[in-house]
């Protein structure tokens, strides 16, 4: 009796273990789950300052230089794209919350936003042919301010990059592998920014 007993406890104790580091291997991974959204929320309000940026910016250009009406017409489409993947501004679109854990929702997000960002390189090329709009104090606000969001663009896609390795690499590790494979999706891979060739550099907005 009292043998099994004892074995009767043992394996209490190896249940009681082996909870107990069940439930810290769940918390890490909330944990670190949690701070990937984050990472992902400041990746989103940097991108959705450059939107709120962009009206601005046109409406400054178009007011100071005869443009060429296509020009105005791309940027306006591009910003229209890049709102409606994120679900910004009056269009109701898939928004990106999910984009950490949906390889397809993020590639929508980056080519909406490359799009952007493409755009208004041409847009800036026609800047460039009138130097007196650079004299403006509008302008060179406006310039400035596009200038530090471009730059905390790249600092917060750099910041999450590292948040979802961190998060991937202890989610594949053996044995934590084991637990977030018991909750499925709930603690699936993050999905990386992976931007385009030259784009880990803010754009060039000098004039």
């Amino acid at each position: 009796m009292k043998q099994a007993l004892f074995v009767l406890a043992g394996v209490l104790i190896l249940l009681l273990v082996v909870a107990g580091a069940g439930i810290s291997t769940y918390n890490r991974l909330v944990t670190l789950d949690q701070a990937v959204d984050q990472q992902w929320a400041q990746v989103e309000n940097v991108y959705q300052r450059r939107l709120d940026l962009v009206p601005n910016l046109v409406e400054t250009v178009r007011g100071a230089a005869n443009f060429e009406r296509d020009t105005f017409v791309q940027v306006a489409e591009a910003r229209s794209r890049a709102a409606a993947v994120t679900g910004s501004g009056t269009q109701a679109g898939p928004g990106t919350a999910n984009a950490p854990q949906d390889p397809v929702a993020m590639e929508r997000f980056q080519a909406a936003q490359d799009q952007l960002s493409s755009a208004l390189g041409r847009m800036f090329v026609v800047v460039e042919r009138y130097p007196e709009l650079s004299a403006t104090q509008n302008y060179r606000d406006l310039q400035a301010q596009l200038e530090g969001t471009e730059n905390r663009i790249a600092v917060e896609r750099m910041r999450y990059n590292e948040a979802a390795r961190e998060y991937n690499t202890a989610r594949n590790r053996f044995p934590t592998s084991l637990v977030a494979d018991m909750f499925g999706e709930r603690f699936a891979e993050k999905t990386y920014f992976r931007a385009a060739g030259g784009a880990e550099r803010a754009p060039a907005v000098q004039f």
